[in-house]
């Protein structure tokens, strides 16, 4: 399957599905990345160590990334942006695409689902001038990088159980965002923890949610834990 994980920023595919993201390359399936920002600007960060971070993050997942290039903090539910992603949608021919909670404090998180979801729906016109052959992605599925002190409730957990630590590292090889801001650090331990309790639900050591708009069709009961 042919996977497209979008973050508004470098590291938010990592808190929100980092497990999942392991455990779906593990398992064979073509997942990238696609960082709608570069990032900055950040307090302890800059392009420059923010890509080289976002590479070894991806690194650690077994992944590629790729960058859109819109400003950071400024993002805009615009025909170009859309396009931009349709493009990316019909060049990576994708299955499946993750996108953030629609239900959001931050506006670049807002404005990217917004983004992708229109964006689905552009990248199967035929005439249009985008790259590629039309295509209609089967599945939306939204992860959690909420900045709302909100709970969630998701439509299923995914388990990730024995890709815990990939999962921290990836979001520790973020050290301008993590490890450096002091702030930061205890956002490692509350994911441990929301790791921890969603497994506890599902009869696993750790999972992650997810929410879908549409129904989830089953053709058998085999693989429900």
């Amino acid at each position: 399957m042919r996977i497209l994980v979008f973050g508004p920023h470098p590291d938010d595919q990592e808190l929100g599905m980092g497990g999942t993201i392991a455990r779906l390359a593990e398992q064979g399936h073509d997942v990238v990345l696609v960082d709608m920002t570069n990032g900055e600007p950040t307090p302890f960060g800059d392009p420059e160590t923010r890509a080289a971070e976002a590479k070894a993050a991806a690194d650690i997942l077994g992944v590629r990334r790729v960058q859109v290039g819109l400003p950071n903090r400024f993002v805009e539910h615009s025909i170009e942006a859309r396009h931009a992603v349709a493009g990316i949608i019909r060049e990576h021919q994708a299955d499946m695409l993750f996108v953030p909670h629609p239900e959001d404090a931050h506006p670049d998180h807002r404005a990217v689902t917004r983004i992708v979801e229109d964006a689905r729906f552009d990248a199967k016109l035929t005439k249009i001038d985008l790259p590629g052959e039309p295509i209609y992605p089967r599945w939306l599925l939204h992860y959690y990088c909420t900045h709302l002190r909100v709970v969630p409730q998701p439509s299923f957990l995914f388990d990730i159980s024995g890709y815990e630590q990939r999962k921290h590292d990836s979001i520790v090889a973020y050290e301008s965002q993590f490890v450096k801001p002091e702030k930061n650090r205890r956002v490692v331990e509350w994911l441990a923890a929301a790791n921890t309790f969603y497994g506890s639900r599902i009869g696993a050591a750790s999972a992650e949610p997810f929410f879908a708009r549409e129904p989830i069709g089953l053709a058998s009961f085999a693989d429900l834990a």
